[in-house]
């Protein structure tokens, strides 16, 4: 495991982001500074709402929230409540948060944050768009960044919202080119490759519900939605999160690996979000991205249910193994 990292979480909650955040909240390893929301699977201030909520649930108040982009850089913006629920939680309806509220301004938060402590690292769990418009003030803001990981985009696995494209790159195609050709350190890029293989079935949630009974209670209430999603139109029982694994590869570099290549990503026409990895090299162009190909799905749910649900041993090795996480 790496040492403690100072990190700024901008990200569009959404299930799968508000289980990342428990995850990065969860973990000593992080050490998350701030939240900055940005328009994509709800809109910035739902969004928001949604990281105050999983705030409140481990009492983390005190770490700020911060509203950011509400539209991408050129396109229309499409969000996914169709995947996530009207509120984003799966239509949950859970409490709002009334005690704090965002703050105004993501796009100056992390460009403060970084002039003052320019190691921090950034995971990026929704479209690029605050990333972006902190890049076009000015890209030597990230010169000295620690790490820079995001959830989006794909190799060669199919897209989610279009044959070719993911979501997150698709929602602001034009932000996502602008990072990968002008981000001055390598974009850990954790796409549809990996996360595909990180899928909450029902037995999972079961276990969760019985190790843990308050997170339990969430992951039911926030998933049922996103299971009855997956099933109509992936026939997937359960449900993938894709962004636990963004944090995870930030925790732990050997939960996913794959190789160095140069990547940008198409803007416009069928191919609108489409990473293209150059894994041939036709465009003898410099290395900017770490594509992530392979994925340890048990080092995965070890961490993941560690952390978030207190799993111990030997219970959890055996329910791994049951359910043939783990193997005997």
């Amino acid at each position: 495991m790496d040492a403690t990292r100072n990190v700024i979480i901008d990200c569009d909650p959404g299930i799968d982001d508000s289980l990342a955040l428990l995850l990065a909240l969860k973990s000593p390893e992080l050490n998350v500074v701030g939240i900055t929301t940005v328009c994509g699977n709800v809109p910035t201030h739902i969004g928001a709402q949604n990281a105050l909520k999983i705030l409140d649930l481990v009492d983390r108040l005190d770490i700020p929230v911060y509203l950011g982009a509400n539209r991408p850089l050129k396109v229309a913006y499409t969000s996914a409540q169709d995947t996530h629920g009207e509120d984003g939680l799966g239509n949950s309806r859970l409490p709002e948060v009334t005690a704090v509220g965002p703050a105004q301004d993501a796009v100056q938060f992390i460009a403060d944050t970084l002039t003052a402590d320019p190691t921090t690292s950034i995971l990026a769990l929704g479209p690029l768009t605050n990333i972006a418009q902190v890049l076009q003030r000015d890209p030597t803001l990230f010169e000295r960044c620690d790490r820079f990981t995001l959830m989006g985009g794909s190799y060669k696995s199919h897209g989610n919202c279009s044959p070719v494209a993911e979501y997150n790159f698709w929602c602001d195609p034009d932000a996502a080119k602008l990072v990968f050709d002008t981000m001055p350190v390598p974009i850990q890029m954790v796409g549809l490759d990996v996360t595909r293989k990180i899928v909450l079935t029902p037995s999972l949630l079961e276990y969760i519900q019985n190790v843990d009974p308050k997170m339990g209670a969430l992951f039911k209430k926030i998933t049922r939605f996103y299971f009855d999603f997956h099933w109509q139109y992936e026939q997937v029982i359960g449900c993938v999160i894709n962004d636990p694994l963004a944090v995870a590869a930030l925790l732990d570099q050997d939960v996913v690996r794959g190789f160095e290549s140069y990547t940008t990503v198409a803007v416009d026409g069928v191919a609108r979000g489409q990473s293209i990895v150059d894994d041939h090299d036709f465009w003898h162009e410099p290395a900017n991205s770490q594509i992530m190909t392979t994925v340890d799905v048990e080092a995965f749910w070890r961490l993941f249910l560690q952390r978030v649900t207190n799993a111990t041993e030997p219970t959890l090795t055996r329910v791994l193994q049951q359910l043939g996480v783990a193997h005997a």
